[in-house]
């Protein structure tokens, strides 16, 4: 099994039959001097020794699935909505892939009543609690009571606009879960983070907040999602994905178990598309994505969703 890299040059352009976005260098400068740093000298990936099984894609987490889920964040129209449907519902897809899409809570009912139910449902926030004098808010009991299996939480644009922090979102994955939902829990760093070393700082930290209040890890779903990544047009390199998928495994076999970390699935966010999902697919850690402005498009979605055909072939 591969060491993990200590500093990563992009050694893989995206395929597109459009002009490649540019891909973002280097995990952390050379002159940052971070405890980060020291777990990514003094760790590997976890061992043949452990309790780890291999991570082909019939070992793959706890389902044995590769996981794909569609924010579709604040976009669409009724009749829009209708056509993305229309397109998934008439797409053909690999069976061995857990699909979610994620509408404006405006259209949850439209998408379940018409939506093939090959695909599950995710809201894209919940509260923290039991519904009730909270303006604007969302329950996990009311998406529960809509066929909602899924939500969203701790995405960047709700952690850096909205101001929510690491604990009040670790809180909102535990009241979800106490509801029967599945969370899709999101970590990632800033550009400034990046640059500063600290990645693994920053993802650590969030990933703390759901460890210190959720019960348990088998409705969770890890979508790491550098938010410099994230609707830029600039791509981290399989490679970097991988290094910082294996370092977030590693940490759950570290603080939570091996078992944990064998069986959560850990999916990659950033300007996932048709022409780069493949080569990510391929990288051993990497267990699915979380798209947003490709999922918009019903064709890019399930070339994206067929890309376990990928991680087959790498096993």
């Amino acid at each position: 099994m591969a060491m993990v890299s200590t500093y990563l040059t992009p050694t893989t352009t995206p395929k597109s039959s459009a002009a490649s976005p540019p891909l973002f260098s280097g995990l952390r400068r050379s002159t940052a001097t971070t405890t980060t740093q020291t777990f990514l000298h003094s760790h590997t990936r976890l061992s043949s020794s452990s309790n780890r099984t291999s991570r082909g894609i019939v070992a793959m987490a706890g389902s044995g699935k590769f996981f794909v889920g569609g924010n579709w964040k604040c976009n669409g129209t009724k009749d829009s909505i209708k056509q993305l449907v229309s397109d998934l519902n008439s797409a053909t897809l690999e069976p061995d892939v857990d699909v979610v899409v994620g509408p404006p809570f405006v259209y949850i009912d439209q998408v379940k009543n018409s939506l093939t139910d090959r695909i599950e449902i995710a809201a894209q926030n919940s509260w923290i609690g039991k519904g009730g004098a909270f303006t604007g808010e969302i329950s996990a009991e009311q998406l529960k009571d809509i066929g909602c299996k899924w939500v969203i939480l701790g995405h960047s644009e709700r952690r850096h606009v909205l101001k929510e922090n690491d604990e009040f979102i670790g809180k909102k994955a535990a009241y979800a879960l106490s509801q029967g939902l599945g969370v899709i829990a999101c970590i990632g760093e800033l550009l400034e983070e990046r640059e500063a070393g600290k990645t693994f700082e920053v993802c650590f930290n969030q990933l703390k907040a759901y460890a210190d209040a959720v019960p348990s890890w088998d409705n969770i779903v890890i979508a790491y999602e550098p938010v410099w990544a994230i609707g830029t047009g600039k791509v981290a390199s399989p490679e970097q994905a991988q290094e910082v998928h294996v370092a977030v495994r590693d940490w759950l076999a570290k603080n939570v178990s091996a078992e944990v970390a064998s069986k959560t699935r850990i999916i990659y966010g950033g300007s996932v598309n048709a022409g780069n999902s493949a080569d990510l697919a391929k990288k051993e850690d990497i267990d699915g994505f979380l798209v947003g402005g490709a999922s918009l498009k019903g064709s890019d979605f399930a070339t994206i969703i067929n890309s376990v055909t990928a991680k087959k072939v790498a096993a």
